[in-house]
């Protein structure tokens, strides 16, 4: 057995040597195949009558009328405008064109090409170095920590715009987390617990709530059954915080019920400004499930804090939660949802990122002047705010637009991707009135934040205080954000070579076709006088091989 697999790497090494060599000499091969087809063309011209052929093909062509090529120039117009609008939607849903995804599928291992996929299982880190990256996915979704409630908020959105706020992606995820989080123990279900687990998956809100209510009846100190209630029928907070406490009430040991429901009271008294009494339930809360932090409880505890304008107390947190850098791999639980992902570098989201990025900035922005600072240069804590603000913009580039204000807000989605337009969304949908609140800062932000792009020109391959920038984001992000709502796409995409390459057939085949339309004696001259032209270095090059070669070579190999 060992043997065999010794064996193993050397015919793997043959065979990858043999396909570079392949690969390499491809080229070659396709010149002396082409030179050969010329030297056959020559050979071959006399017996096969070629000379004939091509002058009947002349006086053939010469007799069309202007019409056929109107005909003809209209047809490729048409067909590679065709094609055109099919790339552009192509490109527009997916992000890449057709033509080159189909080429690189399946030419490209035609033509001996590796796949990047398997080129490498390494990645850059912030050093440079190659280091060993785990073979997971980039993209997790991650649930919310501040999402908004159904029915007091996503649902009067949509009876005054009509628009529904959230995708049914999105909806589905909560579906499963709910399920698992609430329902978890399959094996010692109670009959209020089964009809939970089905009102969970319910598409329709009014289905979800006559389950819960028939859950009620069935049981009732049936607490998920008022979780329920609280967050799709409650039309106000108000309403939702009673129905919470109701549930709290009767909760019993559950723990995964027992945090959820403190969360969410906790998130209600801070809609309702009781914000000192929720940043004590959400301390109480982070002291008693220390081991939770994977649902991000800090990240309310800040946004109150803020709200309070306790920078101190913020900045204790962040010292907790933005203190270490290094890569270690940990078992989390992703959407409720157990799985082993890479945690490349504490700060782990936007809202560490940027918060940490106003505090600095916050203590420079109400003096900082771009004009003072271009004549006297950066002082030490100004410097540490524009690195402060790279930093963050590096982590997620999809916030300071919407900060900036120069991309417009919608309700965030109950699930983020990090490092997406999601996360950003949702960060600046709670955030930016803290910014408002800090005399300057977004000035400050204004005129720095677009520099972090030239320290880190190409994101996708290299980062400088992360991994790069994963390249997935704008595919989850779609899924996730309401389709009337333009999702930002970081790194800005080029357009394709095949799209830009049909736009200009299209353009200049229809324009030979309205040319030869309108005037065609003076287009039959111009393409008499272009083609003459472009076989000019072919009769060149036949007479030069003419006088080069003895007659009688060639007619000995006209006979051979």
């Amino acid at each position: 057995m060992e043997d065999s697999n010794g064996s193993n790497p050397q015919s793997l090494g043959f065979t990858e040597k043999l396909k570079s060599w392949l690969s390499w000499s491809w080229t070659y091969v396709c010149c002396i195949w082409f030179g050969m087809v010329l030297v056959m063309i020559y050979v071959l011209w006399g017996p096969l009558k070629l000379q004939e052929s091509l002058t009947s093909a002349t006086v053939f062509l010469n007799t069309l009328t202007p019409k056929f090529y109107v005909a003809l120039t209209g047809t490729s117009s048409l067909i590679s405008g065709l094609i055109l609008i099919f790339e552009w939607w192509y490109f527009r849903k997916y992000g890449t064109s057709f033509i080159e995804q189909v080429s690189v599928s399946h030419l490209r291992p035609l033509l001996g090409g590796v796949e990047s996929s398997s080129a490498t299982g390494l990645f850059t880190s912030v050093n440079g170095d190659a280091d060993p990256r785990p073979s997971v996915s980039e993209c997790k979704v991650w649930r919310n920590p501040l999402n908004l409630f159904r029915g007091a908020e996503y649902n009067r959105y949509t009876w005054v715009t009509g628009k529904e706020p959230l995708t049914y992606y999105d909806m589905n995820l909560s579906a499963q987390d709910h399920q698992t989080f609430f329902t978890g123990d399959t094996q010692q279900l109670r009959p209020e617990d089964a009809v939970m687990q089905k009102a969970w998956r319910e598409r329709n809100p009014q289905a979800r709530i006559r389950a819960a209510y028939q859950a009620i009846e069935m049981n009732h100190e049936c607490a998920a059954a008022y979780v329920l209630l609280a967050e799709e029928e409650a039309t106000t907070i108000t309403e939702a915080e009673r129905l919470f406490k109701k549930a709290l009430t009767i909760a019993g040991k559950d723990i995964n019920l027992l945090v959820y429901i403190k969360r969410r009271l906790a998130m209600c008294a801070r809609k309702l400004g009781r914000i000192k009494e929720a940043v004590k339930m959400m301390r109480d809360l982070m002291k008693e499930f220390p081991l939770l932090g994977m649902l991000n409880i800090h990240e309310n505890l800040l946004e109150a804090l803020l709200e309070l304008q306790a920078y101190a107390d913020v900045q204790a947190v962040l010292a907790k939660y933005d203190g270490m850098s290094c890569y270690r791999v940990v078992f989390l639980w992703v959407s409720f949802h157990p799985c082993v992902i890479a945690d490349i570098s504490l700060p782990k989201s936007a809202t560490i990122c940027y918060t940490s990025a106003l505090l600095k900035a916050r203590a420079v922005s109400d003096k900082f002047s771009p004009e003072a600072a271009s004549r006297r240069g950066l002082s030490t804590a100004e410097m540490n705010a524009v690195e402060a603000i790279h930093r963050a913009v590096e982590f997620n580039p999809h916030v300071p637009k919407y900060l900036l204000e120069m991309k417009s807000l919608i309700l965030p989605p109950e699930h983020i991707l990090k490092r997406g337009d999601s996360e950003a969304v949702a960060y600046a949908f709670f955030h930016l009135q803290h910014w408002k609140r800090a005399e300057g800062a977004l000035n400050l932000l204004h005129c720095t934040w677009e520099g972090t792009f030239r320290i880190i020109p190409y994101p996708l391959e290299k980062g400088h205080l992360f991994y790069p920038y994963p390249g997935c984001t704008e595919t989850a992000d779609r899924e996730l954000l309401p389709t009337f709502h333009e999702v930002s796409v970081y790194p800005k995409k080029e357009l394709p070579f095949f799209i830009l390459f049909t736009a200009g057939l299209c353009s200049f085949t229809a324009t030979l076709a309205m040319l030869t339309h309108q005037f065609p004696e003076l287009m039959g001259v111009f393409a008499k006088a272009f083609f003459s032209t472009l076989f000019a270095p072919l009769g060149f090059f036949a007479d030069k091989m003419e006088s080069f070669m003895p007659s009688s070579f060639w007619h000995q190999l006209t006979r051979i």
